[in-house]
């Protein structure tokens, strides 16, 4: 005989997600948590949500890019541009804002 489905509403689910009914809405329209709609209430099941909480696990080193190097090695160059941060603080000049928003100019394309 199969196992009993354990089903939960949205409020419980927002409870077990830490996040706001908009915000789970946003995860059930986008097709990341499956949900189902009984009547006029939307049901989930609730080992999908803590398969979606397992899915969704930060595995470490990987926002190694939200951080800067604490060894102070500079960013990569973009694009093949030889100038970076590092090479104008080496040679005794400072960053300017035109460089970095060149930087950023050629990202945003």
């Amino acid at each position: 005989m199969s196992e009993r489905i354990k089903w939960i509403g949205t409020p419980e689910a927002c409870a077990r997600l830490g996040v706001t009914l908009r915000t789970l809405y946003r995860f059930i329209d986008e097709g990341q948590l499956p949900a189902y709609k009984m009547g006029r209430v939307i049901r989930l099941q609730a080992h999908e949500v803590d398969a979606f909480i397992d899915k969704a696990r930060i595995l470490p080193g990987t926002l190694e890019h939200l951080y800067p190097d604490p060894r102070g090695r500079a960013e990569p160059a973009v694009d093949g541009d030889e100038v970076t941060t590092a090479s104008l603080v080496a040679a005794g000049g400072e960053p300017s804002r035109g460089v970095q928003a060149g930087a950023e100019g050629e990202l945003g394309k």
